[in-house]
């Protein structure tokens, strides 16, 4: 059973916990890239206020108490302990200003989200069940400009304001998912880089791709959105298996 709050005076406890176990899992899955990437989780009704890693922190080392309370509205926090860094404050910050239902918001440099990513064609067709998934689901950015600072943030945000799309693949840079909870969207992530490496090894065979038409592609997408508790059930076997290794992310 996961930890309890040992530390009261914490709030979003069972957030933290999410959070944290979707960090560990992310590093062990090796979807990280050192102590680059970041997640954040929105924890007010606006959903500007939002926890995120501390900055320059290792995913495999995060536990629930590191997690920070990082303001969208009030510059000063990059002033505070473990601030995150601009690049951080810049694309998460960003997205919690603009769009409200991105409540989570994952952002990392995984290897096959960002082949697909640096790819002149950065779509992602529906090859299989994985690939279908995100049938029409994603967005495409093709105007890199560099370090996520403010400015760059701002425009990342403003093509994901579709509530429908979930996924930006951040051309040039990797990917950004989106969802209402930790385990939504930490579910999202992972499906979405199976379903790039799928799609990277089948054009490495350089054999024609066996493309699903688009009526079953979104029936697929349909159904899989409807499928019932798969992310918190997900979410919580990850936690129960950290759990049983005596792991410290709940803590």
């Amino acid at each position: 059973m996961t930890v309890t709050n040992l530390r009261p005076n914490l709030d979003n406890w069972p957030e933290r916990v999410d959070l944290a176990a979707a960090f560990r899992w992310t590093a062990r899955l090796n979807m990280h890239e050192g102590v680059a990437n970041h997640f954040s989780l929105a924890i007010n009704d606006e959903g500007t206020r939002f926890l995120m890693n501390p900055n320059q922190m290792h995913f495999s080392r995060i536990r629930a108490s590191d997690l920070i309370v990082v303001d969208a509205k009030d510059p000063e926090t990059l002033e505070g302990p473990d601030a995150p860094d601009p690049t951080a404050w810049g694309l998460h910050g960003g997205l919690h200003r603009h769009c409200p239902h991105a409540r989570c918001a994952m952002h990392v440099h995984s290897i096959h989200a960002t082949v697909l990513a640096s790819l002149a064609d950065s779509s992602l067709p529906p090859i299989d069940q994985n690939c279908a998934t995100f049938f029409n689901r994603y967005v495409i950015d093709d105007h890199y400009g560099g370090l996520a600072f403010e400015d760059e943030g701002e425009r990342c945000a403003a093509l994901l304001t579709d509530p429908k799309k979930k996924v930006m693949v951040m051309g040039n840079h990797g990917v950004m998912v989106i969802g209402a909870t930790v385990a939504e969207t930490f579910n999202r992530l992972y499906y979405f880089e199976r379903a790039a490496e799928t799609y990277i090894r089948a054009l490495q065979t350089g054999q024609p791709l066996r493309v699903l038409s688009d009526a079953v592609a979104e029936k697929t997408a349909r159904e899989l959105e409807d499928y019932p508790e798969q992310d918190t059930r997900h979410l919580s076997e990850l936690k129960a298996i950290l759990d049983e290794e005596g792991s410290n992310y709940a803590s």
